[in-house]
């Protein structure tokens, strides 16, 4: 059987799993995960290897994880909304997510207009079916719903946390891709460089650590990254919008600033596999989010533009 491959994105509405599912798969932490909606705003790139299928053959998934789908109020709803209709442009297939927790949360109709559009097969995935606990019996009656309202090749109830149908999902996502080359080497997880990696799980730690406006109003960006034999050295600013704001972000003393930075080495210090000296600044810009040019500076793609005069090197990304 020949090799199978594609790309395959993930839509859904805020908080809907989209970022726990590509871990998940992935079986690395690519995409930063908090309770907060906004948390992803960038197209994340993680990809999935099977050494074998049930044919025989091997295959590879390329999965987008993308930012919730919402109405978009500001240059970064628009361009995280780009992200999505990005996302979805050229792919394979759409694995739809709904959060089953939410029993009154219907498919978005913008959603439904980005499938109708697209040219792809989409699978609706009903997520975190472990919060239902004894309630399993009210899947049916979802599952009939839903399919009246589009006509999705599978629907597959999962629960990413405890993996729950992720081997069925695996196996099905698999068989309706086509036959197609490797598009990766077997090691490579992601085409996120380090750096930029290591900036989400910054702002990973503002979601978690914060609870006010600020986390929204918040972004980060990587100025330095030096990695030595035995230490990197990481130098970043945490862009915000008001000075009570950053206020918040250093905290008394400076003590909410010094819990972020601690934390959000030792995550960084997890991926890396060797130690880290980060340094944090607190800047205000205000009105970033309404920026075009801001966000699009942003975008670790078009940064690499001006960081790199060659190509990135694919031993830097996991």
């Amino acid at each position: 059987m020949a090799f199978r491959s594609g790309f395959v994105a993930i839509l859904g509405r805020p908080n809907a799993g989209k970022s726990t599912l590509l871990n998940a798969l992935a079986g690395e932490k690519l995409a930063i995960v908090s309770p907060k909606p906004q948390t992803t705003r960038n197209r994340i790139l993680g990809i999935l290897h099977i050494s074998r299928n049930a044919s025989g053959a091997g295959a590879q998934a390329i999965l987008i994880d993308t930012p919730g789908i919402q109405r978009p109020d500001s240059s970064l709803g628009r361009h995280m909304m780009a992200e999505v209709r990005e996302a979805v442009s050229g792919c394979d297939l759409v694995l739809v997510l709904v959060d089953v927790a939410r029993k009154s949360e219907p498919l978005d109709r913008s959603l439904l207009n980005l499938l109708e559009s697209s040219k792809a097969s989409a699978f609706l995935l009903l997520t975190k079916i472990d919060l239902l606990g004894k309630q399993r019996h009210e899947l049916l009656p979802l599952i009939e719903q839903y399919q009246r309202l589009y006509d999705f090749r599978e629907i597959i109830p999962i629960s990413a946390r405890t993996r729950d149908g992720l081997d069925l999902l695996i196996q099905e996502l698999i068989a309706n891709l086509p036959p197609g080359p490797r598009y990766f080497p077997q090691d490579q997880l992601t085409d996120q460089p380090l750096r930029f990696m290591a900036g989400e799980l910054i702002r990973e730690q503002v979601l978690l650590q914060i609870r006010e406006e600020v986390p929204h109003a918040a972004t980060v960006v990587v100025e330095q990254f030096e990695e030595g034999a035995n230490l990197t050295r990481i130098a970043a600013t945490l862009y915000c919008e008001r000075e009570g704001q950053k206020r918040i972000l250093v905290g008394r003393e400076g003590q909410m600033l010094k819990s972020i930075g601690t934390s959000a080495r030792r995550e960084i210090e997890r991926m890396l596999g060797r130690k880290v000296f980060l340094e944090l600044f607190v800047k205000v810009r205000s009105g970033w989010r309404d920026s075009r040019a801001f966000i699009e500076e942003l975008d670790w793609r078009r940064q690499l533009e001006y960081l790199l005069p060659y190509p990135v090197d694919p031993t830097n990304v996991l």
